[in-house]
């Protein structure tokens, strides 16, 4: 059995995701020994080939937007994130741990989802680093609807139950609109969160799953109105956002910690 990691990187002429997949590739050769292989539809953007176990190019045609936030300040960008669906067709590897290129590795908890038995495995929970925030969006899709599922890390075996989940996440993410209703998401943008999560519902058979393992270790987040300010090996530091107060911060350090960092913005300032 080959295993490896898997990364999706499509610069928007903004936001180089791909240089943040560089730098995750040379974390998960330090701190869990595997290869990455990259999903891109721009491979001319990649500087170190050689930090790539395998370079795989895709047609990109994603045409949505979000806005982007860096602590206070926003803009709306193209938002090139769904494809993730097609991790099993384009995974090189027996089992592989698909991450998204702003999580930063620290340790090396993510290994032991290569040393057991277990089909498929994700989170279902993740840390805010601040202690006052709470989002019920990240417990629920919605306050009447299933358990949230992070696209943002997950781990799966080549075998017919992890198949069979790709091909319901394909159907799920091409009738997006209709699923989107039939789960009361709204006007809300497509969200591989989301997509997973009802993939994962419907696969049950609209039940709670028994089927999904969790990923070893813990997964700790900061979202776009946080600032991070250093990495340093294993330790980073962070200006997180304080409660009621508009563009005012509270420094915060973690150490031996898997951080998502969701300003990308930040996150690039600190990997030049």
């Amino acid at each position: 059995m080959n295993n490896g990691v898997l990364c999706f990187a499509n610069n928007n002429g903004r936001i180089d995701y791909v240089k943040q997949a560089e730098f995750l590739a040379t974390r998960v050769k330090k701190y869990l020994g595997l290869p990455t292989s990259l999903v891109t539809s721009t491979p001319q953007d990649v500087s170190n080939k050689k930090l790539f176990d395998k370079i795989i190019e895709i047609q990109d045609k994603n045409k949505n937007t979000k806005r982007y936030y860096n602590g206070t300040e926003h803009e709306s960008l193209l938002f090139k994130n769904n494809d993730r669906c097609n991790s099993y067709a384009y995974s090189p590897y027996t089992k592989t741990l698909v991450l998204d290129t702003d999580v930063i590795i620290c340790n090396d908890s993510l290994k032991h989802a290569f040393t057991n038995n277990h089909s498929f495995q994700i989170y279902s929970n993740c840390v805010d680093l601040t202690t006052w925030r709470h989002h019920p969006e990240f417990d629920y899709i919605n306050d009447k609807g299933i358990e949230f599922y992070w696209a943002t890390a997950f781990c799966f075996t080549k075998d017919d139950i992890s198949e069979r989940f790709f091909v319901m996440l394909n159907y799920v993410v091409e009738n997006y609109k209709h699923f989107s209703n039939v789960y009361d998401l709204g006007t809300r943008n497509f969200r591989n969160d989301h997509a997973f999560s009802i993939a994962i519902h419907v696969l049950n058979g609209f039940l709670e799953n028994d089927w999904i393992k969790k990923l070893p270790g813990s997964l700790y987040y900061t979202l776009d109105r946080d600032h991070i300010t250093n990495i340093s090996n294993d330790k980073l530091t962070f200006l997180l956002q304080k409660e009621k107060c508009h563009g005012e911060y509270t420094l915060a350090s973690t150490k031996g910690m898997n951080v998502h960092v969701m300003n990308k913005f930040s996150l690039e300032e600190m990997i030049k």
